[in-house]
């Protein structure tokens, strides 16, 4: 094992420096909360009467001890819903929850649902403009789960999306309670991913009809589980191992199978052991703390997670009294190798990728290279090395062996002595647009500085309306404006994917700047995503003109309008109607998300945590 990075440490350090206060302050709030060892003891009879009324007769006895060693109750907070491939297996979990808890003599109350919806089927819809705030919604709707004061320890069952993140930035508002992620499992292969985005592509050119189309994506989403390319669904499973809030290698072991069932069951006895009246007790709020948000970072850069995460994050770590911003990420970055090729930035999907060593080659590549965190506590114990191993059911029982020393398929997956690329493929642009994000993973060099005219939108429809009509025939930078979260919510634009793939085929140089999302979806065309500020909250977007000249420069890390300055200062920023916005498809509802919103650098967070006035 080689000593730690010296950038890793000084990024670290910079972190703990700069979240002192909050972070101080989050944690003395936590162990204030956690005074209680039984959480339901604070309860009147009253309280506690209703809390178990429907519970069956050996659950009430065990719920009507409030002695310090008492058996733990586990709060179930599931995502499930069966529209949702990804969630769907999730309807069998609670029962084995429950089974598992009472053979160890403690007990399990489903304590909440949370709404769970899927960007893949709100894609380039109204609905769309509902899922960043989706993330929130998850978040408060798990603090009214846990609200109830009966629990111990907690186990959240989310696999997807903003699923995941409202699910941790819930659970660390109770940081006080010990909790393990219980994931789902992606569904099996289907058509390859090359092969669906050139149908995509063909469809865009109007070669193929929607028959055509609706058939290949039936092939690909076909099943029950995760969709299996490497976006924010697979990029959050592998964060919550990295993170060591799975069991080790929880993550992408299939739905339906005997070993999926094993380690749910598993994770519900590890929860009585670390809950607050444990054995072990481990506070989630303790457990992600500085060290643990840096290897989350590492994770995502090392294996070309979803740029979503980029937001995501920076809310989950302030949650935790945790600041980060996006220096954090590019520093990084740039020394953080990149050990996986999966689609997008490969042909492989998430069952190769695991098939190939998966997330426990990775961080046991990374561990040996200086580059993650040792020494943290994890759900399954001290350190990060136990999720260097890789589960297996024998006897009925689950087993943990270290993963295979050498890679399946050096195709998919590499060690850090001779990696993909040298560094994450994730970087800052700064200039005169602010700043943004831009994920190079899967951009061939000679598409990763382009400079040409700007043709601006101020939506995706407006760009691929101009393509049918044959408006774009030339080099271009495509602006889209009035795409942020104060704006309409920031939804994704994957809509633009397939055109703009096909523009760069023609020979073009193409690029897009937004102040929206692509997520992990983005690909080959080099996308400065996630502007800040927003052209919504009067960001210099805003005063983008068509043919002005722009660069995008994802080698210097260079996103600037190519206007004199004085010209620049000068010109007005482009005013947009956000009516259309405001009603339908429940927005109305969501006004109070939109007006209190922060910036896509800031978490894209709609509620304060205390003490953040002073970070």
């Amino acid at each position: 094992m080689s000593p730690l990075n010296p950038v890793l440490t000084r990024v670290t350090d910079r972190i703990v420096s700069r979240s002192a206060g909050p972070r101080a302050a989050y944690l003395q709030r936590i162990r204030a909360a956690g005074q209680h060892r039984v959480e339901r003891s604070q309860l009147s009879c009253t309280n506690l009467a209703h809390a178990m009324a429907a519970m069956p007769g050996r659950e009430k006895i065990v719920l009507r001890e409030l002695k310090p060693e008492s058996p733990p109750n586990l709060a179930i907070v599931s995502a499930y819903n069966d529209m949702l491939s990804a969630h769907q297996p999730l309807a069998e979990f609670p029962a084995w929850i429950k089974q598992a808890a009472v053979e160890v003599g403690a007990s399990a109350q489903f304590a909440g649902g949370v709404p769970a919806m899927c960007d893949g089927v709100t894609q380039g819809q109204t609905g769309m403009e509902l899922s960043l705030f989706s993330r929130d919604v998850i978040a408060m709707a798990t603090a009214v789960a846990l609200s109830h004061q009966m629990f111990d320890a907690g186990l959240y069952l989310g696999v997807c999306d903003k699923i995941v993140p409202g699910l941790l930035i819930g659970a660390l508002a109770f940081g006080h309670l010990p909790g393990i992620f219980v994931p789902g499992g992606p569904m099996t292969t289907g058509m390859s991913n090359s092969e669906k985005a050139h149908i995509r592509e063909l469809y865009a050119e109007g070669k193929i009809g929607r028959d055509a189309l609706l058939e290949a994506e039936t092939q690909s989403y076909h099943g029950p589980g995760t969709c299996t390319f490497y976006g924010t669904a697979n990029s959050n499973q592998m964060l919550m191992e990295i993170m060591g809030l799975h069991l080790p290698g929880a993550a992408f072991v299939h739905p339906g199978t005997p070993l999926r069932e094993a380690l749910t069951r598993a994770a519900a006895q590890r929860a009585v052991r670390i809950s607050a009246v444990g054995a072990e007790p481990m506070p989630i709020g303790e457990l992600v703390d500085e060290r643990a948000v840096v290897n989350a970072i590492v994770g995502l850069l090392a294996t070309g997670g979803s740029t979503n995460h980029t937001i995501h994050l920076v809310a989950i770590a302030r949650a935790a009294g945790i600041a980060i911003d996006w220096t954090d990420f590019d520093d990084l970055s740039a020394v953080v190798p990149l050990l996986a090729h999966v689609y997008p930035n490969g042909k492989a999907d998430v069952n190769h990728f695991q098939a190939a060593g998966g997330v426990a080659f990775v961080i046991r590549e990374l561990l040996d290279a200086g580059l993650l965190h040792e020494d943290v506590r994890t759900v399954a114990g001290p350190g990060l090395r136990r999720y260097t191993e890789e589960p297996f059911l024998i006897d009925g029982q689950v087993q943990w062996r270290a993963v295979e020393t050498a890679s399946r398929d050096v195709s998919v997956v590499r060690p850090a002595s001779d990696p993909f690329s040298t560094d994450g493929g994730l970087k800052l642009l700064q200039g005169n647009l602010g700043r943004a994000v831009i994920k190079v993973s899967a951009v061939k060099p000679e598409h990763r500085v382009v400079t040409a005219p700007a043709r601006v939108f101020d939506g995706q429809d407006a760009l691929l309306g101009a393509f049918k009509r044959g408006e774009l025939t030339g080099d271009l930078v495509a602006v889209i404006r009035f795409q942020g979260p104060h704006a309409n919510g920031m939804p994704e634009l994957h809509k633009l994917t397939p055109t703009l793939a096909v523009l760069q085929d023609r020979g073009f140089q193409v690029a897009l700047v937004t102040d929206g999302r692509m997520s992990g979806a983005s690909g080959k065309v080099p996308a400065a995503i996630h502007i800040t500020p927003e052209a919504a909250s009067g960001g210099p977007l805003a005063k983008v003109r068509d043919g002005d000249m722009m660069t995008v420069d994802a080698v210097h890390g260079v996103l600037r309008a190519e206007v004199p300055e004085a010209e620049w200062a000068a010109r007005p920023p482009a005013v947009a109607s956000l009516r259309g916005n405001q009603f339908g498809v429940g927005r109305e509802l969501f006004s109070v998300f939109r007006d209190a919103v922060d910036g896509a650098e800031q978490g894209a967070a709609s509620f304060r945590h205390p003490d953040w006035h002073a970070a």
